[in-house]
């Protein structure tokens, strides 16, 4: 098992003169978990990530690994895993030649450049130069890069940007398997459905911010009853009665919160109400983020 390591942000601040990007945020993410770092664009995760790796001076707060900053840990990249752009490579070397100088900075053997190429299926691309690499294939070198000091957390920057539909199927197996392996995994991420499903834990900011944190089965739990019925108007008024919140979908649909699709029929026995459709819809981690960020869903 990999020795993974606590990250924790505690009242983290970060202003450039007057805009203050990161505003007192704090959060963990725990060994063994994937957590899903998220907000709007301009919401300050980027800047939250390079405070954590040392590259930002934080205005306030701090951003640990395991109780320690990265600027003072001894071997960071054993430790510390990090990709925050895909394009960061020399375009005339090899894929294989960028792990090399990498393994030569941090006293790796030679050999580990290979591993982690097969690791990440670039195996075949090794000896090709990166100019000739598609978006794609950038995001696996960088995600090769992360682990070549075997390290116990990793930091992960849109990892899923540029892969085509086979590659983000891979990406979500191999961050899992990560995980697994005891790994604290921190993954920012615009691409919501994905993420909902292979997150465990989920923090969500906006405008510097947190704006919720929790586990990804709480942030989703309970949802929405959808009701159908000739008699929409009547069986609105029982709903509401019995506490529901309700709203009328269209003229025949009826949308509800606050009670179960069993109690929904039950007051339809009891009320003698004709149904033609009763739907369980949970919540869903889009719906959860636009109405936290006041994002408008895009149709």
């Amino acid at each position: 098992m990999a020795n993974g390591h606590r990250v924790e942000v505690d009242g983290l601040s970060k202003s450039f003169g007057d805009v203050r990007a990161v505003d007192a945020l704090s959060f963990t993410a725990e060994p063994g978990e994937i957590t899903a770092f998220l907000g709007p664009n301009g919401a300050g995760k980027t800047t939250t990530l390079r405070m954590l790796l040392g590259l930002v001076e934080p205005t306030g707060g701090t951003a640990t690994i395991g109780g320690t900053a990265y600027a003072d840990l001894a071997r960071p990249a054993n430790v510390v895993g990090a990709a925050l752009e895909a394009s960061s490579f020399h375009p005339g070397r090899s894929g294989r030649d960028h792990l090399r100088v990498y393994c030569a900075v941090n006293g790796y053997a030679d050999i580990r450049a290979d591993e982690v190429l097969a690791l990440v299926g670039l195996t075949d691309a090794a000896r090709r130069q990166v100019r000739g690499y598609s978006l794609g294939m950038r995001q696996r070198l960088g995600l090769a890069t992360t682990l070549l000091g075997d390290p116990g957390v990793l930091v992960l920057d849109e990892p899923a940007n540029g892969l085509d539909p086979a590659g983000i199927a891979w990406l979500r197996g191999f961050l899992k398997r990560l995980a697994g392996e005891g790994r604290t995994m921190l993954v920012s991420s615009h691409a919501l459905s994905e993420v909902q499903q292979i997150a465990d834990r989920v923090v969500i900011i906006d405008q510097g911010r947190l704006v919720r944190e929790g586990r990804l089965g709480e942030l989703t739990a309970g949802g929405r009853v959808f009701v159908a019925t000739p008699d929409a108007e009547r069986f609105a008024h029982v709903l509401e009665a019995a506490g529901a919140a309700v709203s009328r979908d269209s003229g025949y649909t009826l949308e509800t919160s606050g009670l179960s699709a069993r109690d929904v029929g039950r007051l339809a026995f009891e009320h003698r109400v004709e149904l033609h459709a009763l739907e369980t819809r949970q919540n869903g981690l889009e719906q959860i983020f636009f109405s936290l960020t006041g994002v408008e869903e895009q149709p």
